[in-house]
């Protein structure tokens, strides 16, 4: 059971959490969620390895103690804004997805107000699918996106705005 005193909040993603991301382990089939070494993402200037990229898109995750608990990516598209997430590899599956998920999209809605907020998820990975539909996003699509180990099924899920504004805050 999972303490309700559990808590995460956003902030801006510091060098230091980049770096730390870059060397999180995750364990099949997880491991497709993995990174290149820091080292090379700087060189490459690619994600959070870019600068510029890191301030404008990326946001670091943390518990209420402080500890980084892991990291959103706020990807501004037209009329959306798609969201890139990822949990230190020892807190996944405990029970704190919707949590974590509240707090990236609480986020989201104080920076980008008036747009649509979604997420791709591949059709397999149950355990954050669930941990999704629990902070309310709704499945609205599938098709196939390339990933390093090829063609894959991916759903497209998007978030319920009408939900927060019907429910009383649970905070």
């Amino acid at each position: 059971m999972i303490s309700p005193l559990v808590t995460f909040h956003v902030v801006p993603m510091q060098i230091c959490h980049a770096e730390e991301i870059s060397r999180w382990d995750y364990k099949p089939p997880y491991n497709i969620y993995g990174w290149l070494p820091w080292e090379q993402m700087q060189a490459l200037g690619i994600e959070f390895g870019d600068p510029k990229l890191r301030e404008e898109q990326y946001v670091s995750v943390l518990s209420g103690n402080g500890e980084l608990s892991g990291f959103a990516q706020l990807f501004p598209m037209e009329g959306v804004v798609r969201l890139g997430i990822g949990m230190k590899p020892e807190l996944c599956g405990k029970g704190m997805g919707h949590l974590f998920m509240k707090a990236i999209v609480k986020a989201a809605l104080v920076r980008y107000p008036d747009r649509e907020i979604d997420l791709e998820v591949l059709t397999w990975n149950q355990r954050a699918i669930k941990a999704y539909r629990k902070c309310g996003f709704t499945i609205t699509d599938t098709y196939e996106r390339r990933t390093p180990s090829g063609d894959k099924p991916f759903y497209c899920m998007v978030y319920d705005k009408q939900r927060d504004l019907e429910a009383p805050s649970a905070d």
